[in-house]
């Protein structure tokens, strides 16, 4: 894929008007949501990476082929800014995941040493409730054994709604991305469809990877 940013959005009235497909990533604090967007892409330097949790405020899209687009959202799970920064952060995600027609899909970053916290029962629900769907990311595998990686996949499968893709993922070495890449492109290519249709809120706190 060959991405460029396009735009950041701080509220709904700057997201994209226009029918172009979206494929969305989000994960919690500290998850590797900016380097799995880049690892897919295949550019380094797209999304921001940081090791500074509250990085990504904004809602950014980037277009990755012509009539494509990634959107990284706004992350969750970090408490250290004011409940007025995050209930913004949250009301950010609401109103894309709910609102946004061109969303074919949500990519949800998991570190493999972590499994699925609280936070992340609440996205995968909530994501289940809307009907999107989904591909978790298992990210940082290089920082596990096989078996371990194995192991926690295993864990997440059984935590997972039905019909998620699931795939061990390294940004550093490279495993999973062409995985996660196929599942981009039948997203894109229109072999899921999208429904949004559901009553649960996005998870409280929130961050940037």
């Amino acid at each position: 894929m060959a991405a460029k940013f396009l735009t950041s959005a701080s509220s709904p009235g700057g997201f994209p008007r226009d029918e172009v497909p979206e494929v969305a990533f989000v994960g919690r604090s500290n998850s590797g949501k900016s380097s799995a967007i880049n690892a897919i892409t295949g550019d380094k330097k797209l999304a921001r990476v940081s090791k500074t949790p509250g990085r990504t405020q904004l809602v950014n899209f980037f277009e990755v082929a012509p009539g494509r687009r990634v959107v990284d959202l706004p992350g969750y799970g970090f408490a250290k800014v004011a409940p007025s920064v995050r209930e913004h952060w949250r009301g950010l995600i609401d109103a894309y995941l709910r609102r946004r027609p061109n969303l074919k899909g949500l990519c949800v970053t998991l570190d493999i040493r972590r499994g699925v916290t609280e936070l992340d029962r609440t996205m995968l629900d909530w994501a289940e409730s809307l009907r999107l769907p989904l591909l978790l990311l298992l990210t940082k595998a290089d920082k596990v054994s096989r078996n371990e990686a194995a192991r926690q996949r295993g864990g997440v499968q059984r935590e997972a709604p039905p019909g998620s893709f699931i795939v061990v993922f390294s940004a550093l070495t490279g495993q999973g991305v062409d995985e996660a890449r196929a599942v981009l492109d039948r997203w894109f290519e229109g072999v899921t469809a999208n429904a949004s249709a559901g009553q649960k809120e996005a998870p409280g706190g929130n961050h940037g990877a």
